[in-house]
């Protein structure tokens, strides 16, 4: 090949680099945009209380909307609320339809790759629950039983890591179906939140849940998209800020009817 010949394609191969880095989308802060928009918008539960659930004026509530609005405050913006599920709350995050989740999200390597955690905010304890008389104590005790659980959540993905095959997993699209069919008899046990199942055993009588064994302690982060760095690093000063101040306490004795733990 020619001297010519070789200088042309470096030329032309330099150019279409310079051409594609141009093309590339600018990184976007997120911040930034929350700031000039006025607006932080939030995924977060509907059917997840004490975290999340729709109160008799139709409005949402609970522990993860009042560290929604805790934030915007801080931020001083308005806070737009997002209704998500657990399958879909990340997908929001990660296609933009949303600058935050804050809906009990517990971290683990696999989210890890795909979005960034804040620093904890709420407690959260992950269990298999079931009636009060049933003589379970460990995952072994499940062999031939059927457990719900709520397709996606924490207790999904660590329960199925550790029963046998000789468990039947029933896995619901969402906590309102899980907990329903407990209560209609479709499941034995569900695997849920200790939270969950105060919240559900203050509603009904009926089948009320008793604590069998621990899976994970699992307390609640903020996610946050990938390369948001200065975003993070405000949500992390703002939770530290409503730690130290009791504004998390009391958001924690108004919705979980206990203090915050002091290793939170």
């Amino acid at each position: 090949m020619s001297n010519q010949r070789r200088n042309f394609l470096r030329s032309a191969l330099a150019g279409a680099a310079l051409l594609a880095c141009a093309s590339l989308p600018a990184h976007a802060d997120t911040l930034a945009d929350i700031q000039r928009n006025g607006t932080l918008r939030v995924a977060v539960p509907q059917d997840f209380p004490p975290f999340g659930s729709v109160g008799t004026d139709l409005k949402p509530q609970g522990y993860d909307i009042d560290t929604a609005a805790l934030i915007a405050r801080e931020l001083g913006v308005k806070v737009e609320l997002i209704p998500v599920t657990s399958t879909n709350r990340i997908p929001f995050l990660t296609t933009g339809k949303a600058d935050l989740v804050i809906s009990s999200l517990g971290k683990n390597a696999e989210r890890e790759l795909v979005i960034d955690f804040s620093d904890a905010y709420a407690p959260f304890f992950n269990g298999v629950f079931g009636p009060e008389d049933a003589a379970v104590a460990t995952v072994a005790d499940l062999d031939g039983k059927t457990v719900g659980v709520t397709r996606g959540s924490v207790e999904d993905l660590e329960l199925s890591k550790i029963a046998s095959d000789k468990v039947t997993i029933r896995r619901f699209e969402d906590n309102n179906a899980t907990i329903s069919a407990y209560l209609t008899g479709q499941v034995q046990f569900i695997a849920t939140g200790n939270v969950v199942a105060a919240a559900v055993n203050d509603l009904t009588k009926l089948r009320r849940l008793s604590a069998k064994f621990l899976i994970k302690n699992s307390p609640c982060y903020v996610g946050v998209a990938k390369g948001q760095s200065a975003l993070l690093t405000r949500v992390n000063e703002i939770i530290a800020k409503a730690k130290t101040d009791g504004s998390l306490e009391a958001v924690s004795q108004r919705w979980l009817k206990a203090p915050l733990p002091a290793d939170l």
